[in-house]
């Protein structure tokens, strides 16, 4: 145990009732964790190094985002301190009183719960109890195929930690079983969860990588559509892992205040990059080059005069 948490915080995560959901690698078993976390009443889930509860992120960083299997893997079982620290203050916080733990075998999760100074999994639950052969079988198709992997949390939950990497939403309809609804009264037959997509740097189809000719593209586009741009002269992009910052030089149409359009080619250039890059933007500098007359040439698609 680290010595930073209260003997009140190891009192409640004792208390803390683990389910654990096991199954082989690309069964569906992120897919499916939000409805065993339902079914089971459990108010969190551990899954792959991020503790999500209430369609949050409270604490963790997702193995999915590891350079390498080999470091995902150590992501997975909270091998660095700081991070298995982090899990349990959060825990010791949301004092749950079920967990879900995903892992690919109850050992793995029983070493996980050790880890954290939880109990071992009272209940331990495989992925064909929610999954059939013919689903799994597809799981294991779209992984092999396509790199995909699915994290059991918003897309806008998701995306603060994984900038550069395209994150998909996925929204699946849980039906709540007739004999749960009778348990707890539940008028309701159901309720929509978001989930989302991604391929981790590690997939067996290689690293995702965004030209910096085709940002450059995106950003002179985007500084058009902000108004009073008449001509874009060049566009510079230098992207990093999971960020990029953009030069442009423009031509303001003549009679525009300069530095509202300046302004506005900023907050444009930033939100249309973001969006369709995954991007984050940490630097737009705008050099207003020349005056241009109204109903002048169109703006260049990025690169040199």
């Amino acid at each position: 145990m680290d010595r930073g948490l209260s003997t009140r915080g190891d009192g409640v995560l004792a208390d803390i009732k683990v389910v654990a959901l096991v199954g082989p690698s690309g069964t569906g078993k992120s897919h499916r964790a939000s409805i065993v976390a339902h079914e089971m009443g459990a108010a969190a889930i551990l899954d792959d190094g991020l503790l999500i509860a209430d369609g949050k992120i409270l604490a963790g960083r997702s193995a999915k985002r590891e350079p390498s299997k080999v470091a995902a893997t150590r992501r997975a079982l909270l091998d660095d301190p700081v991070h298995s620290a982090e899990i349990r203050d959060a825990l010791a916080r949301l004092a749950p009183g079920k967990l879900l733990i995903i892992g690919i075998s109850p050992e793995m999760i029983s070493r996980v719960a050790a880890t954290l100074g939880l109990p071992a999994p009272a209940e331990v639950i495989r992925i064909e109890q929610f999954a059939s052969p013919r689903q799994m079988r597809k799981a294991r198709r779209v992984r092999a195929s396509q790199g995909k992997h699915v994290i059991p949390a918003p897309t806008l939950e998701v995306s603060k930690s994984f900038q550069g990497y395209p994150v998909d939403p996925l929204r699946v309809f849980i039906r709540a079983r007739r004999e749960r609804l009778e348990r707890r009264g539940k008028p309701s037959p159901g309720e929509f969860i978001e989930k989302s997509v991604v391929r981790p740097t590690w997939s067996s189809l290689g690293r995702f990588y965004i030209e910096e000719v085709v940002l450059a593209a995106i950003a002179a586009k985007a500084a058009v559509e902000a108004g009073g741009v008449g001509r874009v002269h060049a566009v510079t992009a230098t992207s990093g892992e999971a960020a990029v910052s953009f030069k442009l030089a423009v031509g303001v149409v003549y009679g525009c205040n300069i530095p509202q359009v300046v302004g506005a080619v900023v907050a444009r250039v930033k939100d249309v990059v973001e969006h369709m890059t995954g991007l984050s933007c940490e630097g737009i500098e705008v050099q207003v080059q020349s005056v241009v007359p109204p109903g002048g040439p169109l703006a260049r698609r990025g690169g040199n005069e």
